[in-house]
């Protein structure tokens, strides 16, 4: 299997460790109750994601964070609600032969039947944006996932994306493009009419994550990027850093970061944006 570790999953246990189906199924409820499965509903009633008659595609990359989502989903059917219809859709965007089969092993293994279908991504990006590539594949990823699920007859389409994730974007945000914006639960999406994208693991932090994997003996697929793989240190991963060193200066950092993006004052800022539209304060300072 180093073979495989090497060409872009995560660097974990011997998949021999891989645990039973059933076990890993009943940890989520169980041993991870509070980490994983309480903070997944949260989410889900906080941010009213799931509705009656929802068919929801389920984005499947084959990472941690997907393969993860997957099951919290087929838990909520088993043991809460069951008003929703599931598919579990897994994009092919050029994978090595040997990543696309442990994609297919690892959903075989944990039960996730997935639609798998190829895009090419990987050498469309390579041709148009090969110094640079992330940010134009996630945005094509991002398309060819709506449209398999529109093509399913899906009115939303999960997405495996933590609270690290929410974070990190919100200090992006402000860090380098200089507006202060987050990673919302849930958007309707501009381009597919219809569908709307959801974020159900929204408040499930990583290093749950990363221990739900490794304990169960889970080797996921990282990003498998056969364009950036000789690339690193990019900018998220900067601010990953910086995060975590905060938090050795500041107790509960991460939390207030998170919190900051549901208290913003209006009264105190210098302008806003909506709907396209610019504002300033001094728009509505008389009327103060």
């Amino acid at each position: 299997m180093s073979d495989i570790a090497g060409s872009g999953c995560d660097q974990l246990i011997p998949f021999s460790d891989l645990k039973p189906l059933q076990e890993i199924e009943k940890s989520i409820i169980t041993k991870y109750r509070k980490e994983i499965w309480s903070k997944y509903i949260k989410a889900i009633k906080q941010y009213n994601l799931i509705e009656d008659g929802d068919k929801i595609a389920v984005a499947i990359s084959g990472g941690k964070d997907s393969l993860l989502m997957a099951k919290l989903f087929q838990e909520l059917k088993r043991h809460g609600r069951d008003n929703f219809e599931l598919d579990f859709i897994a994009m092919n965007p050029g994978y090595h032969d040997s990543i696309k089969k442990l994609l297919i092993d690892n959903c075989h293994h944990l039960n996730i039947p997935i639609h798998l279908f190829d895009s090419g991504i990987f050498h469309v990006v390579d041709g148009m944006a090969s110094d640079y590539p992330c940010y134009m594949c996630a945005k094509m990823r991002r398309g060819a996932l709506y449209k398999k699920a529109q093509d399913l007859g899906c009115n939303k389409l999960a997405l495996g994306h933590h609270f690290n994730d929410v974070i990190e974007t919100t200090m992006l945000n402000v860090l380098y493009t200089g507006n202060f914006s987050t990673m919302l639960p849930k958007l309707k999406s501009s381009n597919f009419v219809g569908l709307e994208l959801i974020r159900p693991m929204y408040h499930i932090e990583e290093s749950a994550i990363v221990d739900f994997t490794q304990a169960n003996g889970i080797w996921p697929l990282n990003c498998a990027c056969m364009v950036a793989a000789k690339k690193i240190g990019t900018k998220r991963h900067e601010v990953k850093a910086l995060i975590e060193d905060l938090k050795k200066k500041f107790d509960a950092v991460d939390k207030s970061i998170f919190r900051a993006a549901e208290n913003v004052n209006m009264d105190c800022i210098l302008g806003w944006q909506k709907d396209g539209e610019r504002y300033s304060y001094l728009d509505v300072y008389d009327e103060i």
